[in-house]
């Protein structure tokens, strides 16, 4: 059976991504062929007798760069013109659970690993279709940026993972995800939420997604100004800010001298 998609990563440290297409549900998905991956070494593309890669920037400034001419060569050999290149990097565009399921429609990714200072911007100007930053932070590794992107979208391709699993995940619908609990009932004294074991299948829905209204609140408050929200669960944040703030001047300390 021909894979539903592939991912073909260009790195300068292949053994870092290799683990990955081999574990767990990753390796599951590529051994029934809805994943595949390939992945390119650049340096192999390299041409002077030390595989040089990098060099330092124009203009100056710490660190190197990683060189036109191999990646361009590997990318030529993938045929990365007429495929959709990802490229992270802190200075992209925010990688969402939207961006993630929009590249997961794709046959093909290709990835380029990033590493030292960045890479030639004329890579970026020549194949590069995504710039993606995958947080407010930077790493040192171009190949934990590309497992992050691979992650978050394989796992969203028809037949890795049931629809039922992935309808209720954070950020599917602008929420987070309830709480999650299993044997045993009491751990140090705290006990499983009685409604858990009811068998009430309407009534746990209903803890369940009020406990996702809570958390969305608690942990992330801008999710909930993007959301598409019926009348009836503003209603519901509306009282939960209410009975939050009045919680917070009930039990608020007084600070003054």
């Amino acid at each position: 059976m021909a894979a539903v998609m592939k991912f073909t990563i260009v790195t300068l440290f292949p053994e870092i991504i290799e683990s990955f297409f081999t574990s767990s549900i990753m390796a599951k998905s590529v051994g029934d062929g809805t994943i595949s991956y390939q992945l390119v070494n650049f340096r192999d593309y390299a041409e002077d007798k030390h595989k040089t890669c990098d060099d330092a920037p124009y203009g100056g400034g710490a660190g190197m760069v990683i060189k036109v001419e191999p990646l361009a060569r590997a990318l030529e050999a993938v045929g990365a013109k007429q495929k959709r290149v990802v490229f992270p990097t802190p200075s992209g565009k925010p990688f969402t659970q939207h961006y993630a399921k929009k590249l997961s429609r794709e046959e093909e990714l290709v990835i380029i690993c990033g590493r030292y200072e960045g890479i030639d911007q004329r890579i970026i100007d020549l194949y590069v279709d995504d710039e993606i930053c995958i947080g407010d932070y930077v790493i040192s590794s171009g190949e934990v940026a590309a497992l992050v992107v691979v992650d978050a979208v394989y796992r969203l391709v028809d037949g890795v993972i049931s629809s039922e699993s992935l309808a209720e995940e954070s950020f599917t619908d602008g929420l987070l995800e309830y709480p999650q609990y299993t044997r045993p009932a009491t751990y140090c004294g705290i006990n499983v939420p009685e409604i858990l074991l009811s068998g009430h299948h309407a009534h746990i829905g209903q803890w369940r997604f009020m406990k996702r209204l809570e958390k969305t609140l608690r942990n992330r408050p801008e999710l909930l100004e993007k959301a598409d929200l019926d009348v009836e669960t503003k209603r519901i944040i509306a009282e939960l800010k209410s009975y939050n703030a009045k919680g917070t001047e009930e039990h608020g300390c007084d600070q003054s001298d």
